[in-house]
């Protein structure tokens, strides 16, 4: 059974309030369901998350990048976490690469060394 319900009451952003009563009519439901919904995902969001071992990665970019961005999205059918990941494991996959081509240069010119 559900425990008892308490109030929660905070003063927020006239912009953030509108955006809120905006989100919760296109949703259709009264705003206690609205916001139970709101706290459930972000409570149980962390859990699972911490449960998974994943982590956040977030950053801030100029509305003019970010519009351009999302046009290639768009064009490319990607979401934002599968480009900015596919951008990351490329550049971490060319930079193991050339770390263990190094190491096998180093290694190749030690075994010269020792055979002359």
């Amino acid at each position: 059974m559900e425990e008892r319900k308490k109030n929660l009451c905070a003063m927020i952003p006239e912009s953030l309030h509108k955006k809120v009563r905006e989100e919760q009519e296109e949703w259709g439901i009264k705003l206690n369901e609205y916001m139970e919904r709101i706290l459930k995902d972000h409570f149980e969001k962390g859990e699972r998350e911490m449960a998974n071992r994943t982590r956040t990665l977030a950053f801030q970019v100029s509305e003019e990048f970010f519009q351009r961005l999302k046009k290639y999205l768009k064009k490319t059918g990607q979401s934002q976490k599968e480009f900015v990941i596919g951008l990351i494991e490329d550049v971490l996959s060319q930079e193991e690469h050339l770390v263990s081509g190094e190491m096998q240069e180093t290694e190749g010119k030690a075994e010269l060394e020792e055979t002359e």
